[in-house]
Formats: C-alpha cells, sequence, structure tokens
C-alpha cells in the first residue's frame, strides 16, 4: 500500500516518508539546542521559484554556523525536488534542514563531536500572515520590552530557530489583540518579525532595515522588482519613529509573499487598508512566479 503523502512529505536518512513520520533522536542538539540551520523554499503551480538563491544561501549558512553534511547542493536540489514530486502538491512550502545532531561521544560539550546530519520536508503552502488578514492590512504590534536578538549573539543572516524573542513578542501581539508583531534592535531601529521583512514607502522609495533581520530572498526580489517600477530603494537602519512616519508599509517572505499593513500599534497607513504602491509591488512581484529564469518545474511523473 502506497503512503498517502498528500499532506506532506520528509526525506529523512534516504529514504521519503509521510510528514508525519519524520523524526529526530530526543538528544539532537537540534532540538535540545536549536543548534541547526535551514531554508525554506515555495513551490507555486507546480514549480520552485529561485530555488537555486535558497540552495546557495542554505550553502552560506552551512559555513556560517560549521555545521557539514555529506549532500552536496545537487543532491538537496534533487531531494526536494524528490519529496515534492512524491507528495504530490503543486503549492508546496518547502524546508531544507542541517543539524548539529547527537553528540558522538555522550556528555560532550565538544560542538565539533555531534553527527552533522541533513533533512528535508515539504507541506501544503501555506501564508505567515493569512489572506484574509492581508486583504484588509495586518496589524503589526511593536512591544516595548522585546528586543530582537543582537547580530553578535545569533547571526540572523543563518536562518535558524532562535525564536525566543519572537516568540515573547507574538505573545505580547496577539495579547494586544494584533495580528503579529515586529521587534526593535537594542538601538530602537526596526528589525523583523516572525518570518518575515518589513517594509517602509515614502514617497518615492522603499526602504527596509540592513541589520539584525534575514536577507530573505523575498526580500530581495521585491528590491528588485521596486528599481523595475522605477522606485529608489533604501537598505539602511530605520528608527521607529521615522518608521511610523511612512506612507504604506508591507511585509515580505516566502510564505505568502507580500503582506499590506494597515495599522502598527497605533499608527493607521492608507486610511486602514493596502496602499497603492504596495498593491503594485505585489503585482509586479507575482509576476516573476511566471518568468522562466526564477522556474525550476516540478517532474510529478518521477
Amino acid at each position: 500500500m502506497t503512503a498517502d503523502l498528500s499532506k506532506g512529505a520528509a526525506w529523512m536518512n534516504g529514504e521519503i516518508v509521510p510528514i508525519s513520520e519524520a523524526k529526530i533522536p530526543v538528544t539532537d542538539w537540534g532540538f535540545t539546542r536549536s543548534d541547526c540551520t535551514y531554508d525554506v523554499a515555495s513551490v507555486r503551480n507546480g514549480a520552485f521559484f529561485r530555488l537555486e538563491d535558497y540552495l546557495d544561501r542554505f550553502q552560506a549558512s552551512l559555513s556560517k554556523v560549521r555545521i557539514s553534511v555529506p549532500q552536496t547542493k545537487d543532491d538537496i536540489r534533487e531531494i526536494v525536488h524528490s519529496i515534492v514530486a512524491a507528495s504530490g502538491l503543486c503549492d508546496s512550502y518547502v524546508a531544507m534542514v542541517a543539524s548539529r545532531g547527537v553528540p558522538l561521544i555522550p556528555g560532550t560539550r565538544d560542538p565539533r563531536q555531534c553527527g552533522n546530519h541533513f533533512f528535508a520536508w515539504c507541506i501544503p503552502y501555506l501564508h505567515v500572515i493569512r489572506p484574509e488578514v492581508a486583504a484588509r492590512g495586518a496589524h503589526l504590534f511593536v512591544p516595548e520590552d522585546v528586543r530582537r536578538i543582537p547580530p553578535d549573539s545569533v547571526d540572523p543572516t543563518a536562518k535558524n530557530y532562535h525564536w525566543g524573542d519572537l516568540t515573547r513578542g507574538l505573545f505580547e501581539a496577539l495579547d494586544a489583540g494584533f495580528d503579529t508583531a515586529l521587534l526593535l534592535d537594542h538601538q530602537g531601529n526596526v528589525t523583523e518579525g516572525p518570518g518575515f521583512n518589513v517594509f517602509s514607502v515614502k514617497g518615492n522609495s522603499v526602504r527596509t532595515p540592513d541589520m539584525g533581520v534575514l536577507e530573505g530572498i523575498t526580500r530581495r526580489s521585491v528590491l528588485e522588482v521596486a528599481r523595475e517600477l522605477g522606485l529608489e530603494t533604501e537598505v539602511r537602519p530605520i528608527k521607529l519613529d521615522e518608521f511610523l512616519e511612512s506612507d504604506e508599509v508591507f511585509t515580505a517572505t516566502t510564505a505568502g509573499g507580500i503582506a499590506p499593513v494597515a495599522r502598527v500599534n497605533d499608527r493607521v497607513f492608507s486610511n486602514d487598508a493596502p496602499g497603492p504602491t504596495t498593491k503594485r509591488l505585489e503585482a509586479a512581484f507575482l509576476s516573476l512566479f511566471d518568468r522562466p529564469e526564477h522556474r525550476q518545474p516540478v517532474n510529478y511523473s518521477s
């Protein structure tokens, strides 16, 4: 009997299994210490979007966190294609993960003495900010007493599971009646939220923070289409006071693309609705999925 992979599939130790059966040991440092790195790509209409960029960033993250896995970039490309093909999902959220692994010497505190390993999984496509929330404009809350983990403690450019700060921020945002959180750094600059980069529109300029953030592939795509539309782009520190004076605000993430923001704290943007520049950018961003140079079709018959 063939396993049902329609709810998701995982590649573990050379085998493809249902997502519900994927597991790692409880002593794996990826679990006990969040000592791993990962990346997430998307499949839309049966094709990966900018997969080579995600693979390159994953390779860079492996180097930054000093995890070494036997799989090459070509191997990982083949693996993520294989799990999506096996699942039959035409729209999918696809993760590639490398963990420090189980200590090879029981009780060791030496990270070099662990069995690094790779695994991957896919599930039906998801949205960090739900479509119905994006349609009316998301409401972001900036907590006063929760700050983003400093880059000299945890490098945000290597995608990671260190979400203690983001989770605290989410609790505060949800308790206050908002949709999600946006964190500041210890200098009072805007950084990012749980799973998304953030952008500010002021006049003809599209701005996004430069420090304390993941250098998102969707973020890169937004900056590219903004320039194609004739907008100026700025990647630099943005203080909260300046951010609240934006004409429009929006988020960007692999899991959902561009999502308009209507409110940040008690500040209301664009008459409490998605703004016109955000709509232009969203339409231009969605057009990227049809460009042949960004598409890698999945062979579902393989």
